[in-house]
């Protein structure tokens, strides 16, 4: 049946692959995000996660490490102005709402930079807004200049592909993690600690308990979810732990690399040194060597368009994953 992405082709079955799981259930395309999700096949994700710029990269001051540092994540992250910025909102929603299965959803996080230009675009787009979570955190970064209280939220809005979908929503299951009350729209969740960093770090990483939240409420086992915003690949990791597949796309070779040693690591296959480089991307679903423990290779992707474009904010497809201050 059209729109549902277990009845379609397997998304995950890609040429442009540059890493492909041995099972074939955890896939990463190394591209631009406007590019990459324009050639998915339309009504086949069951669930988007993202996590876009917040366009912070413009000069100003955070604290990091306990000192002061300036906010500098690389170009995809400074804002081209206020028509522009919402331009790309625009264009990734429309892109993410065309790649989404009739009954799918869609989270996206932000802050107050950007979250109100993405609701609207949503609002514009056809979305069937369900809730706006507030994901408070107890350990934030101080707030340096002292004229502004500590930021210590992000907002999470969570929509339906349209007002006719019939989406996923396990009620028991929220309802249980949260003691036999209802889950309320108000989570209180620490930032990523430092066991999540161990194979890397990426400088918005999202605490992988706020990814298993999102992805246990609103899929099945099976389901296909899709992060265009991949980073450090949390949305990932959190998908294979629930026995969702998993499609992820970024930009940054260095990310896409540091997503595959987050996934070996979690599937208990040892590995040192960096990840190889193959122009054959036929090896992407094949073990190296013999045994349980076999590696499966990391290939280059052929996407040009992406790398061309990856100056752009408009072009971005780095995710974000914890708030700095300011």
């Amino acid at each position: 049946m059209p729109g549902d992405s277990r009845e379609r082709a397997d998304l995950l079955e890609h040429e442009r692959c540059a890493f492909r799981s041995a099972g074939g259930d955890f896939s990463l395309l190394h591209g631009d995000s406007l590019v990459e999700l324009e050639r998915l096949p339309a009504g086949t994700v069951d669930m988007i996660f993202a996590d876009p710029p917040y366009f912070l990269s413009n000069g100003g001051m955070t604290c990091k490490s306990g000192r002061i540092a300036r906010v500098d994540k690389g170009a995809w992250d400074r804002s081209m102005g206020v028509e522009q910025d919402f331009e790309f909102h625009m264009r990734w929603l429309e892109l993410c709402r065309r790649a989404l299965a009739r009954n799918g959803t869609i989270w996206v996080s932000g802050t107050r930079h950007i979250i109100f230009a993405v609701g609207f675009a949503m609002q514009r787009l056809g979305y069937r807004l369900l809730n706006e979570v507030v994901w408070y955190k107890k350990n934030p970064p101080p707030n340096l200049c002292c004229r502004y209280f500590t930021h210590a939220t992000e907002t999470i809005l969570w929509a339906a592909r349209d007002a006719k979908s019939r989406h996923c929503f396990n009620y028991a299951a929220m309802k249980l993690a949260n003691g036999g009350k209802q889950m309320q729209s108000l989570w209180t969740i620490l930032a990523p600690r430092a066991a999540e960093k161990v194979e890397g770090k990426h400088p918005t990483q999202k605490p992988l308990a706020l990814l298993e939240r999102i992805v246990t409420a609103s899929t099945r086992e099976g389901d296909l979810v899709l992060d265009p915003f991949n980073g450090s690949g949390t949305t990932g990791i959190a998908a294979t732990r629930l026995g969702r597949r998993y499609l992820g796309i970024e930009i940054d070779r260095t990310y896409v690399d540091l997503t595959v040693r987050r996934y070996l690591a979690e599937r208990g296959i040892y590995r040192t040194g960096p990840l190889p480089e193959t122009a054959d991307r036929n090896r992407a679903n094949l073990p190296q060597g013999d045994g349980p423990n076999a590696i499966p290779a990391a290939v280059s992707s052929d996407s040009t368009a992406g790398r061309a474009a990856s100056a752009s904010p408009a072009s971005s497809s780095t995710s974000k994953d914890t708030l700095p201050s300011g």
